[in-house]
């Protein structure tokens, strides 16, 4: 994966992981992806969810998904075909549907498995090098399954870094520092390059205690991984996957949304300075 640091018209390969479920993947995936889009930013998310959660969230209906990320992980078509415009400007999306459930025994006697999407990255990459205009993207958000399984592997291998949210609640840290091992085993082995680009704390509560031991927590086991935008506890963010809608367009001037504006100045932040690094 050389030559594919960030650069002038590069393209951030994110993963968003965490085997644990309900701690808001999904929901970064499609808010962080909206909050990216609306500051200037192009942006795909890859739905590498069975469940497709991700899409039904940005408005595309389960009987809307021809062509899935499925149909990119077998080889049969490339990223930039499977992907679809979404309700938002500079947001696209490469739906999923229960295809994938089968994907692993698909693959069972493959050599090359863990590296199926890195190859799909890479050629998209290459079609990005060869026509800008056409697949203009600055950054591809994969949205994985909750578990740590073939799905999740092929993503860690394909992504530059991986964003880990955090809900702050009990147990947030014994699952993360299986994920950290994890990551560090596949940096280890399959991906030298990838990193852990940082640690979101999602449905914060600042009233509880319980929410900022947990934050307190996380912030010291992670140091300055962690960002400072926490996302709320917030009702109108629960409310609009049902509605299809990112929270960006669903309710702007709520706490949720202000919330995943910053957390994504924060990482293209981030971002620069790496780049600039």
């Amino acid at each position: 994966m050389t030559g594919m640091h960030p650069g002038g018209t590069g393209l951030r390969v994110l993963a968003i992981a965490n085997q644990k479920g309900g701690v808001g993947k999904t929901t970064t995936a499609i808010n962080l992806g909206t909050a990216l889009a609306a500051v200037g930013q192009k942006v795909l998310i890859l739905d590498l969810d069975p469940q497709g959660n991700a899409s039904t969230g940005v408005g595309v209906a389960e009987d809307a998904r021809p062509v899935t990320t499925f149909d990119v992980l077998c080889g049969k078509t490339s990223i930039a075909k499977a992907s679809v415009k979404t309700l938002v400007p500079n947001l696209s999306i490469v739906p999923a549907n229960a295809d994938l459930v089968g994907l692993e025994s698909e693959m069972v006697t493959e050599a090359n498995k863990p590296f199926r999407l890195r190859d799909a990255v890479t050629a998209l990459i290459a079609e990005q090098r060869a026509r800008p205009a056409d697949v203009p993207y600055n950054y591809l958000l994969i949205d994985c399954p909750p578990s740590l399984n073939l799905l999740t592997l092929n993503a860690m291998v394909a992504a530059h870094a991986v964003l880990v949210p955090v809900q702050c609640e009990f147990f947030a840290l014994e699952g993360i520092s299986q994920l950290k091992e994890t990551i560090d085993q596949i940096k280890a082995t399959l991906n030298p390059a990838l990193e852990i680009q940082g640690v979101v704390l999602t449905m914060h509560d600042a009233r509880t205690q319980l929410s900022k031991e947990v934050a307190t927590e996380v912030r010291a086991f992670f140091g300055p991984k962690v960002y400072e935008t926490m996302i709320p506890r917030n009702v109108r963010v629960a409310e609009a996957p049902s509605h299809g809608k990112p929270i960006l367009l669903y309710d702007y001037e709520c706490p949720g949304s202000q919330a995943y504006i910053r957390l994504a100045t924060e990482i293209i932040e981030r971002e620069q300075r790496l780049r600039a690094a």
